[in-house]
């Protein structure tokens, strides 16, 4: 099914993406790959170098999103700042789908979707009305 919001729960380990609308949500779970989930350490660095962004899985995260006009993006930390700056990087085309970030700690899919719900619908509240 076809829907109009998503939101991305993401950290340097895995993605929640959930595709919604006001009854129903799906989800997808992705997961980073390679050695660049094993190198993180404490702030991000491995011997005083900061590592590089998984791409691949970033990658992942935009297709999982493709086709959905309105993007949320949520997480603890600066994966999802690395994420904003890959699609503005490798698609500027789906950069203007991105409508918000939030710093959102580590929520359950259900605390997910509703805080999505809630966003979008205040969102939508401030277009303008045809």
């Amino acid at each position: 099914m076809t829907h109009h919001h998503a939101v991305v729960w993401l950290d340097h380990q895995e993605a929640r993406v959930f595709t919604f609308n006001p009854d129903e949500a799906d989800r997808t779970v992705l997961h980073a790959h390679g050695p660049h989930r094993n190198l993180r350490h404490g702030k991000g660095h491995l011997m005083g170098r900061k590592s590089p962004p998984d791409r691949e899985f970033l990658h992942a995260i935009l297709d999982a999103v493709q086709g959905v006009p309105e993007i949320l993006v949520v997480g603890p930390g600066q994966a999802k700042l690395e994420f904003i700056k890959y699609v503005h990087d490798a698609a500027p085309d789906r950069a203007d789908h991105i409508v918000g970030v939030e710093t959102l700690d580590h929520p359950t899919d259900n605390q997910i979707v509703a805080h999505a719900r809630t966003y979008f619908l205040k969102a939508d509240r401030m277009l303008p009305q045809r």
